[in-house]
């Protein structure tokens, strides 16, 4: 991680008040992670030991090749451990099958990505109720779930809008919904305003900020920025596969007060944020990937 970590305002780690004797929602017992490419072995995770408790807010902080996108794999159940133990609300998921694996992940955990991975030919609530088709959920529950889960990130309005008609900000708030569907214990998000202006990175931080302290989610998030760390309530720093420091916030951001204090976008404004996020046009007219 870069210097500009040293900004954080923090303090040595303690125990979250209440959390004593609280089963951990992430307990990592020793994990490693190596990679096998061609003859070159690659230690991706270094005997990583950690535990995260229900409620937590933890950003997880570090340079490229740190570890952590690897650390949010194993978290996500979408990768196992070479070597150690995760448990996942108590239980050791570390030996799953991967149909196991995608069962607790359907039931467990919600993921918000960089990227926004919406599909493009479907509306905001078609999106949102995907996790509940692949969880079995009968069409009448997803509806209200899908409409649900829109109507705590603010977009209830937006119900029958395709990716195409959202800024950027309201497709984050998309995924978020999608992620919020299945009532997860843990939320995941990738670099969530990665892809996002400061005033709708703050959105979104406190859309976050609001699931963690009204609703008691866990989440973890991976930011290689300072100021978006400053609003979570603990902060992992990895360099080289391994934590390198564990931390509390001091003086932590808080969304809902920062954003009054930020000017608005105007409509027009507004209308080139949604522009840019769509591909650009070839010369056929045919849209191509933006570079």
């Amino acid at each position: 991680m870069s210097d500009s970590s040293t900004k954080l305002n923090a303090a040595p780690q303690t125990p979250a008040a209440g959390a004593m004797g609280n089963v951990p929602t992430i307990r990592l017992d020793g994990v490693h992670k190596n990679y096998d490419l061609g003859e070159i072995q690659v230690h991706a995770l270094r005997g990583v030991t950690m535990e995260i408790y229900p409620g937590e807010f933890v950003a997880v902080m570090g340079s490229s090749g740190s570890g952590k996108s690897t650390l949010m794999n194993i978290l996500g159940c979408l990768d196992k451990p070479t070597r150690g133990r995760y448990f996942l609300d108590g239980k050791d998921v570390s030996g799953l099958t991967k149909h196991e694996l995608a069962k607790i992940r359907s039931q467990k955990i919600g993921f918000v990505f960089q990227q926004f991975n919406l599909l493009s030919r479907t509306s905001a609530l078609e999106n949102v109720e995907l996790p509940t088709i692949y969880a079995g959920v009968p069409l009448e529950e997803r509806e209200r779930r899908a409409e649900e889960a829109l109507k705590r990130v603010g977009l209830a309005d937006r119900a029958d809008h395709f990716p195409s008609q959202l800024s950027g900000g309201q497709q984050q708030r998309v995924a978020i919904a999608r992620a919020l569907v299945n009532s997860p214990s843990l939320l995941l998000a990738d670099e969530p305003t990665g892809n996002l202006d400061s005033r709708t990175s703050i959105e979104i931080m406190q859309i976050l900020q609001e699931l963690n302290q009204e609703h008691g989610l866990t989440v973890v998030i991976v930011t290689h920025e300072p100021d978006i760390a400053q609003f979570a309530k603990r902060a992992l720093e990895f360099r080289d596969g391994k934590m390198i420091k564990d931390v509390l916030i001091q003086r932590r951001s808080i969304a809902a007060e920062i954003l009054p204090t930020l000017p608005v976008l105007d409509e027009e404004d507004a209308l080139d944020e949604i522009a840019s996020t769509q591909p650009e046009a070839g010369p056929n007219g045919n849209s191509t990937p933006q570079k």
